[in-house]
């Protein structure tokens, strides 16, 4: 069984000039991108936020997610790190709280130049080469939309509901309602700041518990209810089109038979891998989750990554 650790690469630019973080840890005398290893209940993301929090003081939202650093401690044990980016504001950098310990010595902001020098580990070049990419490409500045399938709902044969009510009143599992409070630290990786959802109960109430951690408002809209979709998935498509124009970090909540139309929306915005993994999440299971990171050019929008997670742990599906 490997072990699991996630980090990112943090990002902040001054006049232009593009900075990137690194720790230095005294006692091995090394530096390297901030990370640490999942600790139970956790998911990767999660991981990512709360380790960098710690290492280094900062409050982040994910960006991009990077790659997979795949290989083996001096035991022989195996590792995976999951490195993502993430912007680091000039307000998260005047909030920081780091205070320098045993564990991490220095926070120093360095030039993508200066960073490749210092770098301890060579595995850590090809995270700062992936980075690079988007951002010489001038994709790395990127907003989620978070496509969502509702929790574990009883299902229809169990509902005292009954066939001559209406299906959207079908409400959860009390195994849907601890994955809608699991989803609340999942979803906060990724900061969304607009919860649209499907009017029926069992989408709202996922949303519930998250919305109301963030004090946001939930947006209802019926084109994306089972029926909605049913009876004019062109309505759905315009919705869908609608949260990628905002361009606001979005998560959107719905019903399985609805994810076709959802998912095909994307299609047009991205290259031929993550119209794949697109398409391919038309199976997502209750209360699991697709984060499309969609990078804005002028007019333009442009898939820059795509990654799928549940609320169970380890590890995410990326």
């Amino acid at each position: 069984m490997p072990i699991y650790a996630a980090g990112a690469l943090l990002w902040h630019e001054v006049n232009g000039e593009l900075l990137v973080a690194m720790i230095h840890r005294a006692r091995r005398n090394d530096w390297s991108w901030p990370k640490g290893k999942l600790d139970p209940g956790e998911t990767l993301p999660q991981t990512a936020v709360r380790e960098i929090h710690e290492e280094t003081g900062l409050k982040i939202k994910l960006g991009p997610f990077l790659d997979v650093m795949k290989y083996h401690l001096p035991s022989g044990q195996p590792k995976e790190v999951h490195y993502w980016s993430a912007r680091v504001s000039d307000a998260a950098l005047r909030r920081s709280t780091f205070v320098p310990g045993e564990e991490v010595a220095k926070v120093e902001w360095k030039t993508p130049e200066e960073a490749r020098v210092l770098l301890t580990y060579s595995v850590d070049h090809n995270i700062l080469d992936k980075f690079l990419v988007l951002h010489e490409a001038g994709l790395h500045k990127t907003k989620p939309v978070i496509i969502l399938r509702h929790a574990k709902a009883t299902p229809r044969a169990d509902w005292k509901g009954g066939k001559n009510v209406d299906d959207g009143m079908r409400p959860l599992l009390p195994a849907g309602f601890d994955q809608a409070k699991r989803l609340v630290p999942l979803l906060s990786a990724f900061g969304p700041t607009r919860v649209v959802t499907s009017p029926w109960e069992r989408c709202f109430t996922t949303v519930y518990p998250y919305a109301k951690s963030r004090k946001l408002t939930i947006v209802e809209r019926s084109q994306l209810s089972e029926l909605g979709n049913k009876k004019g998935p062109k309505r759905t498509k315009k919705v869908v089109n609608d949260v990628i124009e905002e361009n606001s970090a979005t998560v959107l909540c719905s019903h399985r038979p609805a994810l076709p139309t959802i998912l095909d929306t994307f299609a047009p915005l991205g290259e031929w891998h993550h119209v794949a993994a697109i398409k391919e999440a038309a199976d997502l299971k209750p209360a699991e989750m697709l984060v499309i990171h969609i990078a804005k050019k002028g007019d333009e929008r442009k898939i820059v990554s795509v990654e799928r997670h549940t609320t169970e742990t380890p590890p995410d599906k990326i």
